[in-house]
Parts: C-alpha cells; structure tokens; sequence
C-alpha cells in the first residue's frame, strides 16, 4: 500500500480526481441546459457521467495491476526441437502436448525481373535525394 503513495501515483489520484469531478461538474452542466430546452444536451447529460464511470474503472484497474506485481518472465524454449516418436501405421492417434518443429530458412526465390528494376530504382533514389522520379529514365538511358 506505501507504493500507491508516491509523487506519481499522488498525481495520478489527483488526476482521476479531476477528470472524475470535471466528467461529472459537465454532465450537471449539460443537465442544466436540457431542462433550459435545449434538447441535445439530454444525451451529452448520459454521456458525461459514463465518462466519469471510465475514469474510475481504469484508476481502480491500474490499482489493482500495480498491486499484483510484475508478471513474471516466460520460460525460454527448449534449444533443442523436440521430435514426436514415430507413430505405427492404424495405431490410434493419442493427442499430447505440443511439439515444438525447428523452422529452417526459406530457400532463395527465384529472381524476379520487375523486383530487381524495382530496387535498382529504389537505389537509385536513395543516392540521387534531390533527383525527381522522372529523371531516373534519362539517367539509365
């Protein structure tokens, strides 16, 4: 509890405070217009105090997320994949836990013309900065 009482949480309380009071000071207001006759006002009169009813929720939320603590660190994955056995054939299928599949890198795509003239262009740009794109057709010709 001596945590919920420091510089910035005695901030934040204030804060929450005000935009609490400020929510609810504008929804009286409103109130007092939509009984003067102006009939907008009777649904900024309903919007205001919801807005209020916001505020409190997300100060207690934060309140109880600053009293549980951190969240403690995910475990690191297993180095190793691990492998399922093999599994006979017309055996029936058991379901365990997950198993983990290494990913091995994606094999080099073919090359594709219009993406090599594409980053030609893009290169050429990069080293030309005051160039406009029109010029790059003069100066590849």
């Amino acid at each position: 509890m001596r945590g919920l009482w420091t510089p910035a949480w005695i901030a934040r309380h204030l804060l929450a405070l005000v935009l609490t009071a400020g929510c609810l000071g504008l929804g009286w207001w409103q109130f007092s217009r939509a009984t003067g006759g102006n009939s907008l006002s009777w649904g900024y009169m309903f919007e205001w105090p919801v807005f209020a009813g916001f505020v409190v929720f997300i100060w207690i939320r934060e309140i109880q997320l600053f009293r549980r603590g951190p969240a403690p660190a995910p475990a690191e994955p297993a180095e190793e994949p691990v492998v399922a056995p093999a599994r006979e054939p017309g055996a029936p299928i058991t379901l365990g836990r997950p198993v983990r599949v290494a990913v091995r890198p994606a094999e080099a795509a073919a090359t594709d013309p219009e993406l090599d003239a594409y980053n030609d262009y893009l290169a050429w740009l990069a080293e030309h900065p005051g160039a406009r794109p029109a010029d790059y057709r003069t100066a590849t010709s």
